[in-house]
């Protein structure tokens, strides 16, 4: 956001509030495969024969029109195999997004191809920020007891999500996606999924997408966190819930999530749960995947045992990364950077070195998923496609879409600039293309 709407919220920010609980107790009646949980991965897809998944960075509205670009080129992506006509849009088996980022990934959950009709309209190209800006001010808030974020909660969904729970998210027929938050008492990545709710005793089906959404966008300071209520009497444990009561053997990444998910186990010390943004502990939205392969005990029963089907000999994952480089005016003085400055460039050089490592990790790991997938009756090939505003040839255009800033509130031009990149580096992406022509 601008640094005057900051200077506002942080004047507001003195009111007293509290955070509304909206996570009911108890568990699901219905089996975990019946569950918005890991079970359901893999549910839409018509391929067996090949993985697709999708991870949707960060950044505000120029991450959401990036992802948007990005299911455009893969709605545009036509197959034939054995036969049979198809996109590749509808093979997509999960999506893992943060921040701006599940903003796109939700509602296309939702509804599908109907994102190609209003989304733009009804979110890429308003003006966010302000309207969100004009409700905090407004007197019927100045004595409200939830604040700024019960405001921008309502907000989203009066103008996208109308009222949408998990039951309909687990409804649609598109793929599995994991909403990420962070939470702020364990400094660790929590993902909206039955998995992840059943460790507080909760139902998610009921639960509101436009508060997941919220909590995985909300910055912190600007925003309050998003509350879950940490329920007791939980019935015996799930896999998964095991999982986290025994972590041993997985890597210290992971570890260090099941730590702190294992937490959630003293109800009388954390009560209650609170979320901020999924971008402070996973930016790219790509150690979802990691973790959540690595806490299952694998790649072969994430992708195996809960598809029902032969395990895929193809895994496509693709990263869209939203993160910009701007070209600060700092170097052009021997005076300091004021505050702003200063803090802009200090986060942008954590933010870029976090996301060049979890590159890294997830690049590692696709290689062991490969080999651990592969026998003596087949290869198992994997593609990972990474998609950055770097990648643009365009000196021009790449600049300028660096210099677009992390907020809710883009010209038409930004709008369109970050859309085109998404579609377009995805559709000239070499990995990609040698993707398309092994699957065909």
């Amino acid at each position: 956001m601008h640094y005057w709407l900051l200077v506002v919220l942080l004047f507001l920010s003195g009111c007293a509030t509290q955070g509304k609980i909206s996570n009911i107790a108890g568990l699901p009646t219905y089996g975990e495969k019946e569950s918005y949980g890991f079970g359901r991965i893999g549910n839409n897809s018509t391929q067996d024969d090949f993985a697709v998944i999708l991870a949707f960075s960060g950044g505000g509205s120029r991450a959401a029109a990036m992802s948007y670009g990005v299911l455009e080129a893969l709605r545009d992506t036509d197959l034939m195999i054995e036969g049979r006509a198809g996109r590749l849009l509808d093979e997509v088996d999960v999506i893992t997004s943060v921040s701006g980022g599940s903003f796109t990934a939700a509602y296309f959950g939702l509804h599908g191809d109907r994102v190609f009709s209003d989304y733009e309209k009804r979110f890429l190209r308003r003006d966010v920020a302000s309207e969100l800006l004009s409700r905090i001010l407004s007197p019927r808030s100045w004595f409200s007891e939830h604040g700024r974020t019960e405001t921008a909660i309502s907000y989203y969904e009066k103008v996208l999500f109308d009222g949408a729970t998990f039951a309909d998210l687990n409804r649609a027929d598109g793929p599995f996606i994991i909403i990420n938050a962070s939470d702020l008492g364990a400094g660790i990545r929590f993902a909206f999924t039955q998995n992840y709710f059943s460790l507080l005793c909760s139902d998610i089906s009921s639960y509101p997408v436009a508060r997941a959404v919220t909590a995985s966008s909300a910055v912190p300071v600007l925003f309050n966190p998003v509350v879950l209520k940490n329920y007791q009497d939980c019935p015996p444990p799930s896999p998964f819930i095991q999982a986290v009561a025994d972590h041993t053997g997985q890597s210290h990444q992971t570890r260090h999530l099941l730590d702190g998910l294992s937490s959630y186990a003293d109800k009388k010390q954390r009560p209650y749960i609170h979320l901020v943004d999924g971008g402070i502990t996973d930016n790219l939205g790509l150690l979802a995947l990691y973790e959540t392969v690595d806490a299952a005990g694998g790649i072969r029963e994430l992708f195996g045992e809960i598809r029902g089907a032969p395990v895929a000999s193809k895994l496509l994952v693709i990263s869209v990364n939203a993160s910009t480089r701007p070209q600060y005016e700092l170097e052009q003085s021997k005076s300091p950077p004021g505050v702003e400055q200063f803090m802009g460039a200090v986060t942008d050089i954590q933010l870029h070195r976090y996301n060049a490592a979890t590159m890294d990790l997830l690049n590692t790991a696709l290689q062991d998923w490969a080999q651990e997938l592969s026998d003596e009756t087949r290869e198992v090939e994997h593609y990972f496609v990474e998609l950055d505003f770097n990648q643009v040839t365009d000196e021009e255009q790449r600049f300028f879409l660096n210099q677009i800033p992390t907020t809710f509130s883009l010209t038409g031009k930004q709008v369109d600039g970050a859309i085109e990149a998404g579609r377009e580096l995805l559709l000239a992406n070499r990995e990609y293309l040698r993707f398309l022509d092994d699957i065909q």
